[in-house]
């Protein structure tokens, strides 16, 4: 485990910073892994089975371009992952880092109280101005309601 606001570095490749200061990283699994410390827990949202990594892993079966086969399944890796990145190096992958993975970013700053009509323009912002490609992604994060 690492320290509070999960531990990356001010200014890593893929890093953003929840209001809550919780940071996630958020990458293509099609690149090379950046340097620095390896991430402790990896959400990865793809149509196969992810590759072995030394790190806890949790794989929710999501097509590219599209939205999670099992949208319950989905919620809960999500709401997993929003609880780690408290204390732990998370981050969040799609083959090419950028609609699933920016969609899974925008609903985590749901969670972490941006407003849902808000989250794709935060994510656009602070992660990459291309994320959450598809109008059905961007309509995934708009009904995405935070818990409770």
């Amino acid at each position: 485990m690492t320290g509070p606001g999960g531990g990356w570095g001010p200014g890593a490749p893929g890093v953003v910073r929840l209001p809550s200061g919780r940071t996630v990283r958020g990458r293509a699994l099609r690149r090379p892994l950046p340097g620095g410390p390896l991430p402790s827990f990896g959400l990865y949202l793809l149509g196969a089975r992810p590759p072995e990594v030394p790190w806890a892993v949790r794989w929710v079966p999501w097509p590219d371009f599209g939205l999670p086969r099992n949208r319950l399944d989905a919620r809960a890796a999500l709401e997993e992952a929003w609880a780690r990145a408290a204390t732990e190096r998370v981050e969040v992958a799609c083959g090419g880092g950028r609609g699933r993975t920016g969609t899974a970013l925008a609903c985590l700053a749901v969670l972490d109280g941006v407003p849902a009509d808000h989250a794709v323009a935060y994510i656009r912002e602070h992660f990459d101005p291309r994320a959450v490609e598809t109008p059905w992604q961007r309509r995934h994060v708009r009904r995405f309601a935070p818990a409770g």
